[in-house]
């Protein structure tokens, strides 16, 4: 069996609402930012190796027609 943490459960996520609780910090957008791409992995992953091949490509392309 694994040891690897479950996923929060939709309720367990504080929304963005102005009702922030006031027995908490509200938490700041880098957390929530943070929590979301950990929910959604493999499109994090998708657009992170989008951006690097559209990257290199560019890069590439440029040195390309500079030489």
């Amino acid at each position: 069996m694994s040891n690897l943490p479950q996923s929060p459960q939709p309720s367990d996520i504080p929304s963005l609402s102005s009702n922030a609780t006031p027995s908490g910090p509200a938490l700041s957008y880098v957390k929530l930012a943070m929590r979301n791409m950990v929910r959604k992995r493999g499109t994090s992953i998708k657009h992170f190796i989008l951006t690097t091949v559209g990257l290199l490509g560019f890069l590439i392309g440029i040195s390309y027609l500079t030489r």
